[in-house]
This record gives structure tokens, C-alpha cells and sequence, in this order.
């Protein structure tokens, strides 16, 4: 599954050395972080109220949006998918308030 991900991944470094006028990503980075990250909001908006109707497509839809956004301000930031899955790993076993709680949070 993180196959995807990677090739993702490498794409989307790709596309900053892209013409921004021909490429949507490429034009993304052009525009700079902060318009990166308003796009990562609205996608995780339009995720919210996707999950509140009653059609799965378009929940998934709208989380691989969110997700390719995500992607993008990573990349934009100079990380990829791995630290984000390494720490998923990490985390993988332990309960949601053992791990909320090793991070100091309540």
C-alpha cells in the first residue's frame, strides 16, 4: 500500500521542477506554503462534510484529496511519506491514551 505512496511521493518532487503554468502541483509550490497549507484546510473541510452524507465515494473521494495535499505540504516542507508512516508504525500497539500520554497531552 505505501507503494502508492511512494510513487506519489516522487511525483510530487518532480513537479517542483515543473513549469507552474502547466503543472497544478508545480503551481502550488510557486504560490508557496501558505497557499499549500489553505488548500490542505479546505480539502479537510470538504473531508468533515463528506463523512456527514451518505455517500462513501464521496468520502473517499474527498480524503484522497485531502490526502494528496497533505503529500504536497510535506514535500513542500522537505519530508515525504516515511516519517509519517515510520510514526504510524511507532505508534502501532498502543493505545490511543498510552500514546497521547507519552506525548505529554491529556
Amino acid at each position: 500500500m505505501s507503494d502508492t505512496l511512494q510513487k506519489l511521493a516522487r511525483v510530487l518532487e518532480e513537479r517542483k521542477q515543473a513549469d507552474p503554468t502547466n503543472s497544478y502541483v508545480a503551481g502550488l509550490y510557486h504560490k508557496g506554503l501558505d497557499a499549500i497549507l489553505q488548500k490542505v484546510g479546505e480539502e479537510a473541510v470538504e473531508t468533515i462534510l463528506a463523512a456527514k452524507g451518505d455517500s462513501p465515494e464521496h468520502l473517499v473521494g474527498e480524503t484522497a484529496d485531502l490526502w494528496f495535499h497533505t503529500l504536497v505540504m510535506l514535500a513542500q516542507r522537505g519530508l515525504g511519506p516515511e516519517p509519517v508512516l515510520a510514526e504510524l508504525e511507532r505508534r502501532f500497539g498502543l493505545s490511543g491514551l498510552e500514546e497521547k500520554a507519552a506525548r505529554g497531552e491529556s
